[in-house]
């Protein structure tokens, strides 16, 4: 008996022995010349309208986080965007096409929004007073944010029928208001018109014909208003889901020279409580199925309106305010990143991220002003990714995601490295695609095709393979204490904490031989950094 219950507990313990395993993969980074371009701003958080009475699933995670209440004195708040060195930030939501500007010849009163029966997602008109556009404005000229606006671009039209909306859009408060902003000297990047009208629409919905001459109205007002202006802002719309013959036929209605960026909207990951959120983050096959969307919009962009670029207006993984126990926690990087990384590889030039505060899926937490693991995240690839995107051939398991762009402001190229394996440990190996030759060895995937021959062989990314002098820098991010719903991600084994003044830590990556293998743990990720990485694209 003792024999066979040694054996019992022997065969019991092997799932655990073997859990950990190891791989060995190749990433060749193509640096001869770029694929893609973002923004100068890519990275980019959103501020929201929705007030304390925003509720789903039974929570109402919202509370004082909304563009009419948030306390802007909160000395959390301006580090967290000062760290970015002028992070892009998007006032925008739901509720803006019921937005009105308490101008001085407003002519009512400015109330903020309440319940109302029959109201477009059950709420009221509400007002932005020009006092809160001014406290506004001292925050984000105080942090050196740069501002994109969106409009109320339901204004003067009549409900139809059930989301259907038509009529011209009336351009008189928005054009008071604009005026007021430039008086002010209050300098606004961009202004987007309207949220989530596309198509079918949300609340509601504007067909393309007249969406496309109300852009035509808009350009002409801003053209007007800021001719003495040393820049001008860029127009950008929809900032709904992306629908492509209405994409389409808005490019094909307003004209070239109208509007800059086409911005659409990504909530891939379904409703906040959906109980299947979690294996979706980590599913790779269910992660690449937005490609089919980021692709479709890039070729409706080449086809019917090349003057503008592709913006991603506003996503936050789950709908409905976030997931409340997965929004906030480490696990949430890993489609995030991903989602970045992808998007960049298909010509996105501005990543908007929802929200910088509020809901469940804030970078910062919508009580204490707390930096989430997401907010490290988008500032480590604000910091570390630069604008040129390269391509790259990978060798392995679909769970290991890889991302390469040019060094941010310095020469080298900077490697995200995701590993989406619960078990498996990856051995990664970087090659530069001037050292390889591809009629040897194995085989591996360049954007879903297989080039048969790479023979591995030392891991090196300069032409002398035993310079050991050179070395790369490392950025690991894992949950602490091994748990991936927490709220505390580690950097290199240390947590990511806010000083005792409230700043931002220090973001120190770990020096390593730039030739020697990268170790990327199960559920992690990892930033790489090679200074002297030769390629021609990124000098």
């Amino acid at each position: 008996m003792g024999l066979h219950l040694l054996l019992f507990l022997v065969l019991c313990g092997l799932p655990g022995i073997f859990s950990e395993e190891s791989a060995d993969v190749t990433v060749i980074v193509r640096g001869s010349s770029t694929v893609a371009k973002t923004d100068d701003h890519f990275v980019c958080a959103t501020l929201d309208w929705w007030p304390p009475e925003k509720c789903n699933y039974n929570q109402c995670p919202w509370g004082q986080s909304s563009i009419l209440n948030l306390d802007l004195t909160h000395p959390f708040l301006a580090k967290s965007i000062q760290a970015f060195n002028s992070l892009r930030i998007r006032v925008g939501g739901s509720l803006q096409d019921q937005v009105m500007y308490g101008v001085p010849n407003f002519g009512g009163p400015c109330f903020p929004f309440k319940k109302m029966a029959g109201g477009l997602f059950g709420l009221s008109k509400g007002c932005l007073s020009m006092e809160r556009w001014d406290e506004l404005n001292s925050l984000f000229q105080k942090t050196g944010a740069t501002v994109t606006f969106g409009l109320n671009a339901l204004n003067g039209r009549q409900h139809i029928r059930n989301k259907v909306w038509g009529g011209a859009w009336n351009s008189s408060n928005a054009r008071d208001f604009i005026e007021y902003t430039i008086s002010k000297g209050y300098p606004v990047d961009s202004w987007e018109f309207g949220n989530e009208l596309s198509g079918h629409g949300i609340g509601a919905s504007v067909g393309a014909e007249q969406y496309g001459k109300d852009l035509v109205h808009l350009k002409a007002i801003l053209d007007e208003l800021y001719k003495d202006s040393r820049s001008k802002p860029q127009l950008v719309a929809p900032g709904g889901f992306f629908d492509q013959p209405w994409y389409a036929h808005l490019l094909q209605v307003s004209g070239s020279g109208v509007l800059d960026a086409m911005t659409h909207h990504v909530y891939n990951l379904g409703g906040g409580n959906d109980p299947h959120i979690i294996s979706k983050i980590t599913d790779p096959q269910y992660l690449n199925r937005i490609a089919d969307t980021f692709r479709s919009l890039q070729l409706t962009i080449k086809s019917y309106g090349p003057w503008a670029s592709a913006w991603v207006g506003e996503a936050g993984g789950a709908y409905n305010s976030g997931s409340h126990l997965v929004s906030s926690t480490f696990l949430n990087s890993f489609w995030y990143l991903d989602q970045l990384g992808m998007a960049s590889k298909y010509n996105t030039r501005v990543y908007c991220r929802q929200t910088l505060i509020g809901g469940n899926y804030g970078l910062l937490d919508t009580k204490t002003f707390i930096p989430n693991p997401d907010y490290y995240s988008a500032l480590l690839w604000n910091r570390l990714m630069g604008n040129g995107v390269l391509s790259i051939d990978l060798s392995g398991s679909s769970y290991l995601r890889a991302y390469a762009h040019c060094r941010k402001r310095k020469s080298g190229v900077s490697l995200l490295l995701i590993n989406l394996s619960k078990s498996t440990e990856f051995i990664v190996t970087v090659r530069n695609d001037i050292n390889v030759n591809l009629a040897e060895g194995g085989g591996i995937q360049r954007d879903g095709s297989f080039v048969h021959g790479l023979k591995r062989t030392v891991s090196w990314v300069g032409r002398r393979a035993s310079d050991q002098s050179e070395t790369r820098e490392e950025y690991h991010l894992t949950a602490k204490d091994g748990n991936h719903l927490s709220q505390t991600v580690l950097l290199n084994g240390t947590p990511l904490e806010l000083t005792e003044d409230g700043d931002i830590p220090p973001l120190n990556p770990v020096l390593t031989a730039a030739n020697s293998p990268i170790s990327i743990a199960p559920l992690s990720i990892a930033f790489v950094v090679f200074p002297k990485f030769e390629a021609q694209a990124c000098v």
